[in-house]
Order: structure tokens, then sequence, then C-alpha cells
């Protein structure tokens, strides 16, 4: 896998980053440092990353377990140290899952499954920060 990213010029603190698929984005830095709130911040992106990488774990997990499952969000929540380098130290995951009929120990299991062996994300945040993660299942109408 790789990446650019290229810094946007002097004056500022933005940088527009580029995927090898083809995707790109401005980051910005805060106001402190010069930032201009162009883009979210590097650790903003990481931790929309980990509840990308999770979420689509999920949703394919219940897919392939033939669960009708209509809607799926992740709302996160972390701490960061307070000192250089200001690491993740808990993230937190609220899966809020919209479907027919949802089994529950479907659910259960794949949310555990992510956190525990498919979210790459998951796993190497782990090294750092305690992470957790619960779900609400709500019936679709």
């Amino acid at each position: 896998m790789k990446a650019r990213v290229q810094w946007m010029g002097p004056e500022q603190m933005s940088f527009v980053a580029e995927s090898e698929s083809g995707h790109a984005l401005v980051m910005d830095g805060s106001a402190e440092i010069g930032g201009r709130n162009l883009g979210p911040r590097p650790m903003e992106l990481l931790l929309m990353g980990l509840g990308g990488c999770s979420s689509i774990d999920v949703v394919l997990i219940l897919q392939r377990s033939r669960q009708q499952i209509r809607d799926c969000a992740v709302e996160l929540s972390a701490e960061r140290a307070s000192e250089d380098p200001k690491v993740f130290t808990r993230i937190h995951l609220h899966y809020v899952l919209t479907g027919k009929g949802l089994d529950e120990k479907r659910v259960e299991r794949a949310v555990a499954l992510s956190a525990e062996k498919y979210c790459s994300a998951s796993i190497m945040l782990s090294k750092t920060a305690e992470i957790t993660h619960d779900y609400e299942i709500r019936e679709d109408v």
C-alpha cells in the first residue's frame, strides 16, 4: 500500500493526502499551529478509519450470516495522552445497527470478530489504547 501527502505551502498547515486507489482529501492542523480548518486533523482521520474498517467487517459478517441489515453507524469517542506523543489511550465504538429481525447473538459475534480478528485498525490501535465497544439494535419498520 502506498500514499502521498503533499504540503499545500507556506503560511498554512494544510496537506493533500492521495491514496494508491486514486482518492484524495485535505488534512489540516489545528488553529494553534496555523491550521485553517480546511479538513480533518490526521488523528481524526485515524479514528474515522477505525470506524470505517470495523463497520465494513460488521456489515459483511452480518450479510454473510443472512441477517437483513439495513443500516450501520458507529459512533466513536476517544481519549488521548496529555503529553507527546498524544496517542489514543481509550477508544469506544458504539454501533447502531438497523435491520429486520437482527439476531442479537450474531450482532454480538460480528462486533467481536471485527475487534478481535478482522479489523486491522482496531488490532493495531489496541497496542496503545484500551478499545471497548457496544451496540444497539433497531428494528427496521
